[in-house]
């Protein structure tokens, strides 16, 4: 968008002419990736005012109850928030702290701004606690099977391992007293790609909670989101999950209220190779994708937490993701591995009650 496109939609939404072309029916406008209000028995959505824009390669949308004049400046300068945290955490912006950081640690401890050092300690931590099945080093098994699928062709393990071998946490030194991190071996590298867009919608919503906006639903790429308050009378955020089989279709509804939400699943980025299906979902211990899950919804305090767990819990599974959820307060889980016989989907439910998780025969065909 130009900048003169740019400053024009922003005077739309601040004159309240954007406003009012943006209510509409929350089944016409957001439906297909968002909220589905024709699940029987699910709760029906109502009207809303949705505010967005395109950053970290993705939609964010700030979706509003009508009515809230006061509620459109915060929204749109949370969405700012989202532009400045892009220039500090992406690894495809050269001057992003982040790629300064990968560019230097290999030669010397280097000084990291408070939130993103914090922000790299908790992505430890998550991967500590979750055996490895969330590590911000994976870039490198990331970029080489990026590569391999643009020439057609799968890695041989010989690449696999030479990826592997930069890859892990043993390599990334933490000093908290001088707030630096130092790489041990040349070529290792932090991308938080798998946590980045949760971790930039917590920090945007806290404009929306400084100002006192209390009743919000706010997505990154339609997979993280954050909810706060209620929608319609509903008692949250009605959220559709799709099928992981038939990504068109959805298998249910969550009604999400004052917690993140992510969903992973590798039902729409995929490729083929000599008849074999190649997920997008990679295990950063062994460097292939993940075979053994179709979809993994997870509920977390953070969209940041949700974000990484997402990702954790289809690479470990569901033993793993079970004992973290009962572990933790406040997160649960909606995982879908393979059906065993033709196409009858059996989510395993963790910890997600029954009165905000809406699964209906009709949603998932046998």
């Amino acid at each position: 968008m130009s900048d003169e496109a740019a400053g024009s939609s922003r005077r739309d939404f601040l004159t309240g002419r954007a406003v009012q072309r943006s209510v509409e029916q929350v089944g016409e406008r957001i439906a297909d990736e968002l909220v589905d209000a024709a699940a029987r028995q699910a709760p029906v959505a109502s009207e809303t005012v949705q505010l967005g824009k395109q950053a970290m390669a993705c939609d964010f949308d700030v979706i509003l109850n009508p009515g809230q004049p006061g509620a459109i400046r915060p929204a749109s300068d949370a969405l700012d928030v989202i532009d400045l945290l892009e220039d500090q955490m992406s690894v495809y912006r050269d001057h992003s702290e982040l790629s300064q950081l990968n560019r230097r640690a290999a030669d010397e401890p280097v000084e990291v701004e408070a939130e993103l050092y914090a922000l790299l300690r908790r992505a430890e931590t998550i991967s500590r606690q979750t055996e490895g099945g969330f590590d911000p080093t994976a870039g490198p098994i990331v970029d080489l099977w990026r590569r391999c699928k643009a020439a057609g062709r799968a890695p041989t393990e010989a690449e696999v391992q030479v990826a592997l071998d930069i890859v892990g946490l043993q390599y990334v030194r933490f000093d908290d007293e001088q707030r630096t991190v130092r790489f041990s071996k040349p070529g290792v590298e932090l991308n938080l790609n798998s946590i980045g867009k949760g971790y930039a919608l917590d920090k945007a919503a806290e404009v929306l909670t400084e100002n006192g906006v209390d009743d919000w639903l706010f997505h990154g790429g339609h997979s993280s989101l954050l909810a706060r308050g209620s929608h319609g009378g509903l008692g949250g955020w009605p959220v559709g999950i799709r099928n992981p089989l038939f990504p068109d279709q959805r298998l249910g509804t969550i009604l999400l209220k004052d917690c993140g939400m992510s969903s992973s699943g590798s039902g729409v980025q995929y490729f083929r190779h000599r008849g074999k299906r190649y997920g997008h979902i990679l295990d950063p211990r062994s460097g292939w994708p993940v075979e053994s899950m179709l979809s993994v919804t997870v509920l977390a305090p953070t969209a940041a937490l949700a974000d990484a767990l997402s990702t954790a819990f289809f690479v470990v599974g569901l033993e793993k993701a079970a004992q973290y959820c009962h572990n933790e307060t406040g997160v649960s889980a909606l995982l879908i591995p393979p059906p065993a016989h033709g196409r009858r989907l059996e989510p395993v439910n963790i910890g997600m009650d029954d009165d905000i998780l809406f699964l209906t025969p009709e949603d998932n065909p046998a």
